[in-house]
């Protein structure tokens, strides 16, 4: 977070005088370079993004931007953060609202994609798309993420899995195929220039699968 900054006293203007800028609130503007980062990804077949179109698209320098960002590489991991916190704050409630089993999961499952749905541009940094020339740890970021998401769905299983014979063995093998379902939908979606919704024919899917 950005230090605090304190404005100062409005001081009287002349009534011709052009109108003050106004000043972002502390961590405001952070929260606007990641906006717009993340709408700049949303156009359908963008190239990379660089430092000088973000400072363009919000009327600033681009020093301005290295005041609260270090680099561009943590940008990314800002949306990373954002990606991160909501996903598993989700599946925390679906674990606490539903019952272990194949019914979690595949709410866990359609969460995913709902989420990706409504966030195109977060979609590309998921998948690694929007990452290809950046920092590599960005990319081994994401894989771990969706590591964790299997890690979530197997617990699911396992612990709704009473009726097998191997309910461990059953709940991996299940929950690697959900993920890699989940990551389809999503490459599906951005690469479609966003035209094909990951939440397409869901429940029949998701019937086949559990």
């Amino acid at each position: 977070m950005p230090d605090a900054q304190f404005d100062s006293p409005d001081s009287p203007a002349s009534p011709d005088a052009a109108p003050a800028r106004k000043r972002p609130k502390p961590g405001e503007r952070r929260v606007q370079i990641l906006e717009a980062l993340a709408t700049m990804l949303e156009q359908p077949g963008a190239e990379r993004i660089t430092t000088a179109a973000l400072a363009a698209r919000l009327d600033v320098s681009e020093a301005a931007l290295y005041r609260h960002f270090a680099s561009k590489a943590q940008m990314f991991e800002g949306l990373i953060e954002f990606i991160e916190q909501s996903v598993f704050s989700l599946i925390n409630q679906i674990g606490e609202r539903e019952p272990a089993g194949a019914g979690q999961a595949a709410k866990t499952v359609a969460m995913l994609l709902q989420f990706a749905e409504k966030n195109p541009g977060m979609t590309r940094v998921m998948v690694g798309d929007a990452l290809v020339f950046e920092n590599e740890r960005l990319q081994q970021r994401m894989n771990l993420f969706f590591d964790k998401v299997e890690s979530s769905l197997k617990q699911s299983l396992r612990e709704g899995g009473e009726g097998s014979a191997t309910p461990s063995a059953d709940a991996q093998v299940r929950a690697s195929l959900l993920t890699a379902f989940v990551v389809g939908r999503l490459q599906r979606f951005a690469r479609s220039g966003f035209k094909r919704p990951p939440s397409e024919h869901l429940d029949a899917c998701l019937s086949r699968m559990l």
